[in-house]
């Protein structure tokens, strides 16, 4: 399997970038806030049980879906109630499988992700959406662990569309591309 791990600080399109390509290769989506939401229903963010559950339900689906299917695309945004031990064990979770991970890193320029920031989409998703807080965390280091693998992709999103950022993940790692809704077979 080859996941594909799209990360970035919060605002930098990660999702919107996955949604595209998902869309032109097929492949599922499995957006780490869907995780988040279902858990902030029940606990505090950071708490304990809240950063062990997170952890464990995404290996879990990282794990079962290296043995089912061809690909998957995981949107991250690397900040330190994550365990550093969580990068690896996605790694070995595909590697251990016969799988490879793949890391695009997603960035765009500070005004942009600051003109981000606060969007019904993001809203949507309990994602961060006060700039002052973004701006607080990030002076405070809180965006700068784990520590990523070196990307095997960097896309700055600032001037270029999520369907051309898609399109440039797809052509890096030779993805199939979906057909064609309509095509003639």
């Amino acid at each position: 399997m080859k996941l594909i791990f799209l990360y970035g600080l919060p605002g930098t399109g990660k999702l919107t970038i996955a949604r595209e390509l998902a869309e032109l290769t097929g492949i599922h989506l499995f957006h780490n806030h869907l995780t988040v939401d279902l858990l902030l229903s029940v606990f505090e963010f950071g708490s304990a049980p809240f950063v062990e559950l997170r952890e464990k339900i995404w290996l879990s689906v990282i794990d079962e879906a290296a043995t089912k299917l061809p690909a998957m695309i995981f949107t991250f945004n690397p900040e330190n109630s994550v365990r550093q031990s969580f990068v690896q064990k996605s790694i070995e979770a595909v590697t251990s499988k016969g799988g490879e991970a793949l890391f695009v890193e997603v960035v765009c320029d500070p005004s942009e992700l600051e003109r981000r920031m606060d969007t019904p989409e993001r809203r949507n998703h309990k994602k961060l959406v006060s700039l002052e807080l973004f701006r607080k965390l990030q002076a405070e280091g809180v965006f700068d662990s784990p520590k990523m693998p070196k990307p095997h992709l960097t896309l700055n999103s600032t001037n270029t569309s999520p369907r051309e950022s898609a399109q440039m993940i797809l052509a890096r790692f030779s993805l199939p591309q979906r057909a064609e809704r309509g095509a003639a077979s």
